[in-house]
């Protein structure tokens, strides 16, 4: 029963590995068939930049390398010098799509391109999109971008570096174990025009995966004219929020602060508590009793060895060859435990061990009582904040010219891919819809567990169903036979059954010997009788007794033997 129930499993698993092989080879023929090559993408609206990186010829013209240098740090390393290349995803690749990718590691790389036009932060949202790929997972470093500000000091992308301004910075990045997505934007103070960067809350969500897992990631920032934002990962938003409230330090200074040149006046007291200058030290207490005294109660244990040091000089010790007294002094012997105590208790003066003192109480202090003249903590008085401003619309910031990339990192090949700036959210979302969600698609459905696939198919084909309920019932019928059917109960058993066996202790022979005595003539019983008995004393056993004898002859019931002697 077990070799069939294994073989209807092992014909079930032939019969899915069957399914899914066809379902491969139908979605490898479909896909021949049905799916077209791949089509570098166009934005259904207008956008600002709407790069997709699929053509290299034009990148060498569009987009600039930084020849510029940092300031403040060796010359080996200030150089922008890192590599950057167009080329495929290592994995999940389709041919034509093509990405940009920083090659190098531990070197510093800038690259940047223009805008179409400036954007203006007036009536329209910012959405700034695009992919990462830690193709090879990240160490340390960054793949944020910067929205460079409108500028005529900062126009040429050549001298793009870390000091060049810009407007916005976000993206991903990572330090230890610190995992950060980036949203800072640089505000102007409308009193005195200086900038100060403005860094949103952390997000919540946990974020080691997307530096970790190897696959495309989409990064969607949007910023609303009602100075709102959302920061979305993979069309999932993960951090939202004011531009008033949730960054640090705040968009408005406080109204008020404290005076400074405010100071404590000389008899405020701000002692809540003070000691009670009433209470007296009382008599009996010594403040300089020791903490703890000998034990005099503690005595030598036997065989202690007093007069045995307990180590000695090494009575092995040879003093080197070369030891000079006027440089390296009188030589000693260095010394090692000695032997002599190795079975006492100790050796040397013996020290009685010491005990808390009973008289001990320590240094008198006056117990504490609330201060009569406390006036509670002294705080500077507030006056106006001369730098206060009321910025109401943090959103109009300085307009934005260009985009660009100015990174170090310790991973090489972090890919970019299919950025979109635009001021409509549903021309981001349909870029998004025609590029990453059909990347995604397709990665999905590579990486695909055979229980996955068993799934899908049976979604798609509904007719498999009955395979399984098939099976299933197979199983069960088999289940109920092996537990239900395959039992005999002794209770259903006739006498019938029994007829023409053996007794227990009674050889097949002797059982012939009776059957044949049965049609045999009553002369040649007596002769199968003798038979029967020599019989039974070569085989060991002890003489027929009479009653069973008759019963050769032609009486009826069991037949009993004597016990062997």
């Amino acid at each position: 029963m077990a070799r069939i129930v294994a073989c209807i499993v092992l014909i079930y698993l032939s019969a899915c590995c069957n399914i899914l092989s066809a379902d491969e080879n139908d979605n490898n023929v479909s896909d021949e068939i049905q799916k077209p090559p791949y089509k570098s993408p166009n934005p259904v609206g207008y956008a600002y930049l709407a790069e997709d990186f699929d053509n290299e010829e034009k990148l060498k013209t569009t987009w600039i390398l930084s020849e510029a240098k940092k300031n403040d740090i060796d010359d080996d390393i200030a150089k922008y010098d890192g590599i950057w290349s167009v080329e495929e995803l290592k994995r999940h690749a389709e041919k034509g799509d093509l990405g940009l990718v920083l090659k190098s590691q531990a070197r510093h790389a800038a690259i940047s391109t223009m805008l179409d036009k400036p954007f203006y932060f007036e009536d329209k949202p910012l959405i700034v999109q695009y992919e990462v790929n830690f193709q090879e997972g990240q160490d340390c470093g960054g793949a944020y971008l910067k929205l460079l500000t409108l500028d005529e000091e900062s126009g040429d992308l050549k001298q793009f570096h870390d000091k060049t301004p810009y407007t916005i910075m976000f993206g991903p990045d990572k330090c230890g174990n610190d995992h950060t997505l980036h949203f800072i934007f640089r505000h102007k103070n409308p009193l005195n025009g200086t900038i100060t960067e403005k860094h949103c809350k952390k997000s919540k969500d946990r974020l080691e995966n997307y530096f970790t897992d190897k696959i495309p990631h989409l990064y969607t920032l949007i910023v609303r004219p009602d100075n709102s934002y959302e920061i979305k990962v993979d069309n999932k938003v993960l951090n939202s929020g004011s531009l008033l409230d949730d960054f640090v330090p705040p968009v408005n200074p406080p109204l008020e602060i404290e005076d400074p040149d405010d100071k404590q006046p000389e008899d405020w007291d701000d002692r809540e508590k003070i000691p009670d200058p009433l209470a007296e030290k009382p008599e009996d207490w010594d403040e300089d009793a020791p903490a703890q005294i000998v034990d005099e109660e503690d005595v030598m244990p036997e065989g202690w060895l007093e007069d045995e040091p307990p180590m000695i000089p090494n009575p092995d010790a040879i003093k080197p060859e070369d030891w000079d007294v006027e440089m390296d002094g009188e030589w000693e012997p260095e010394e090692i435990p000695n032997p002599k105590c190795a079975d006492a208790p100790g050796c040397g003066p013996y020290k009685q061990r010491m005990k808390k003192n009973p008289r001990y109480k320590g240094k008198w202090l006056a117990p504490l009582v609330n201060n009569p003249d406390y006036k509670g903590k002294w705080k500077p008085k507030l006056i106006h904040n001369p730098d206060y401003y009321n910025d109401e619309h943090p959103f109009r910031m300085q307009p934005i010219m260009a985009v660009g990339f100015e990174l170090w990192s310790m991973s090489p090949d972090i890919y970019f891919d299919n950025m979109i700036i635009t001021d409509d959210e549903e021309v981001a979302r349909k870029w998004a819809a025609d590029t990453f969600e059909v990347r995604r698609d397709k990665i999905t459905e590579e990486t695909k567990t055979i229980f996955q696939r068993i799934v899908s198919f049976t979604a798609a084909n509904p007719w498999v169903w009955g395979v399984y309920v098939l099976v299933i019932a197979l199983l069960v019928t088999l289940l109920l036979y092996c537990c239900c059917f395959n039992k005999e109960d002794p209770s259903d058993l006739k006498e019938e059954d029994f007829t023409g066996k053996t007794p227990l202790g009674i050889s097949d022979d002797i059982g012939k010997v009776e059957d044949e005595n049965e049609s045999a003539n009553p002369a040649d019983q007596g002769v199968a009788i003798e038979e029967v008995e020599d019989t039974e004393k070569e085989t060991g056993t002890d003489e027929i007794i009479e009653s069973d004898k008759d019963t050769l002859i032609g009486g009826e019931g069991p037949r009993r033997r004597k016990p062997n002697k």
